[in-house]
């Protein structure tokens, strides 16, 4: 499962380069530029760190169950400072990988006032899933800008 796990996460990180070498095409005003039809801050710069909040919480506050402080929008003023913050998110998720044999049980996690469990590979998923998801905001969000987006699928 961690072979497995590992080398998927790789292919996250690699299309995620793909989508970081393609934000530093983007001018530092639309970068930030907040677009009220793009959920969740609506700006690219907001989305990149709202898919880094969720693996805070889905992978260090319930699976690691660390006390993990969310980044925030403001401390985050353009991509270089966006890929920081991912070198601390790919950390938290290669110490999840290292450990994820060690969840035999379900994990545990709120939802609506009550206790739900899910399996480690779930967490996993989701996140990776989120991630995708509001990557396809932010190419959608550039082209809403005049920009052209680039392939960022794992099969490209």
């Amino acid at each position: 499962m961690t072979t497995f796990a590992k080398a998927q996460y790789e292919w996250v990180c690699s299309s995620r380069q793909v989508l970081f070498d393609y934000c530093t095409s983007i001018s530092p005003q639309d970068f930030v530029n907040e677009n009220s039809s793009f959920g969740r801050g609506g700006s690219m710069r907001n989305l990149l760190v709202h898919i880094a909040t969720t693996y805070q919480f889905w992978i260090g506050n319930i699976a690691l169950q660390r006390n993990m402080a969310y980044a925030s929008y403001s401390d985050y003023i353009n991509i270089e400072e966006v890929k920081a913050l991912f070198n601390d998110i790919d950390l938290l998720i290669y110490n999840f990988i290292d450990n994820i044999e060690q969840f035999k049980d379900e994990i545990a996690y709120p939802s609506n006032g009550v206790t739900e469990f899910a399996p480690a590979l779930k967490l996993f998923s989701h996140v990776i899933t989120h991630e995708y998801h509001h990557k396809g905001q932010i190419l959608s969000l550039s082209r809403h800008l005049g920009y052209v987006p680039v392939d960022t699928d794992i099969m490209r």
